[in-house]
């Protein structure tokens, strides 16, 4: 009795069996046809009973199914996932077998379906069409993964599409897996287009050789690694994870502590939380590091300006001014924070009553506030030199002269703005 059911067993596995490769013949006759849907369909049939089966069966299974969903991907890119994923089954199956019957040919396919969906993401980036540029590039780097480039462009299309949250999860993925993004570029002058071109080390060296191009140059690609940690932090910043942000500040600073660009964003993330005093701190900490960068100092005066502190803003301002006198913001607000402390006096000087001490407080603060205005007009005389047709800088000095009723410098101003 034991003998017949196991005998019966047999049967039915053995039945099964040619039941599975009776329908993957049907899907490769399909193919044969082109006709991608019904070798789908066939395909079908044995999927359930696939996972019983040996791994010679399975492997010529997942290749079929591959092949037909290639197939079918040419005029529905809804199924590509799912052949880059039978091609996978069947390279794992054959690398646990030790039989690679059919993996070099997936690899081909992949190879070819990789540069079909590349050229379709650059199309979808030339159409505006980021988000979906985006997807295809991320498709194209899990169809090859050592091709970690298209996993740094899909983060970046998402970022031009305002896909925050889907840059988030490429640039996390990019960090994980360590992409760095330095190498090379190697360049020569095409000698008869006049143009440079780009090529690898090999081409580039033979095609001097060859005389159809000139002029070599190497030049170096710098590490993207601060690029994307910053990029994390600003995008928690952008969807109002600020907490999350500064996290990702701190991890980035321990990593590249001389990185200006990374203390400038985290000083403007502190800015925007009104945390005034930190965002001085990184700002002396960024300018430490460029002392002659002359938008650090300026960035500096502006919020000391805010804060009051005219003096302090006036030393950034000036230092600003001393390593670009052509400079104008800087300028406009040196003369501003002058302006600003004379109206202050100007204030003091309505309240004023008739008495004779009142008149001669007036006097003394009017003395005053005309030197304040008049510094503030000279300020704006020295950066004229530099900014001759300033439209900015003539109506702010005209307007000083105006108000300190200077009427031949108020003329001659405005006759600079054609006024």
């Amino acid at each position: 009795m034991k003998t017949t059911i196991s005998i019966i067993a047999a049967l039915a596995f053995t039945m099964v069996g040619f039941a599975q490769k009776n329908e993957i013949k049907a899907a490769q006759k399909a193919i044969k046809k082109g006709d991608f849907a019904a070798a789908k369909t066939a395909l079908e049939g044995a999927s359930s009973l696939i996972g019983a089966a040996d791994d010679k069966t399975k492997a010529l299974y997942y290749y079929t199914q591959g092949t037909a969903l290639k197939g079918l991907s040419a005029t529905d890119n809804s199924v590509l996932k799912d052949a880059v994923a039978a091609y996978k089954e069947l390279m794992a199956v054959e690398e646990k077998s030790g039989k690679k019957k059919y993996s070099a040919m997936a690899q081909q396919d992949l190879q070819v379906m990789t540069g079909e969906v590349v050229n379709a993401a650059v199309a979808d980036n030339n159409a505006k069409n980021f988000k979906g540029a985006s997807e295809k590039l991320y498709m194209a780097y899990q169809m090859s993964p050592t091709d970690t480039l298209y996993l740094y462009h899909a983060a970046n299309s998402a970022i031009s599409g305002q896909d925050y949250e889907g840059a988030l999860g490429y640039y996390n993925e990019l960090k994980e897996i360590g992409y760095d993004g330095s190498g090379v570029k190697y360049t020569a002058l095409n000698t008869a287009s006049g143009k440079r071109e780009e090529m690898d080390k090999m081409q580039r060296d033979l095609m001097i050789k060859s005389g159809t191009y000139k002029d070599p140059k190497d030049e170096k690609i710098p590490s993207k690694r601060s690029e994307i940690i910053k990029n994390i932090a600003l995008i928690y910043t952008q969807l109002g994870q600020d907490e999350k942000a500064l996290e990702a500040f701190k991890d980035a600073r321990a990593s590249y502590p001389g990185d200006v660009n990374l203390i400038l964003s985290e000083a403007n993330l502190h800015f925007k939380q009104g945390n005034k005093e930190k965002f001085k701190e990184l700002m002396a900490e960024a300018i430490a590091l460029e002392p002659g960068n002359a938008d650090l100092h300026y960035n500096v005066g502006v919020i000391n300006m805010e804060q009051g502190n005219n003096e302090e803003a006036r030393k950034a301002y000036n230092k600003a001014l001393e390593i670009d006198p052509s400079y104008v913001n800087a300028a406009l607000n040196i003369s501003t924070s002058y302006v600003n402390e004379g109206n202050e006096l100007v204030n003091q000087m309505n309240e004023l009553g008739s008495s004779r001490a009142d008149i001669a407080k007036y006097d003394e603060l009017k003395a005053k506030k005309d030197d304040l205005f008049n510094k503030g007009a000279q300020i704006l005389e020295d950066s004229v030199k530099s900014n001759p047709d300033n439209q900015s800088l003539l109506t702010q000095l005209k307007n000083i002269y105006g108000a300190l009723g200077d009427t031949e410098n108020f003329m001659r101003v405005k006759k600079l703005l054609g006024e």
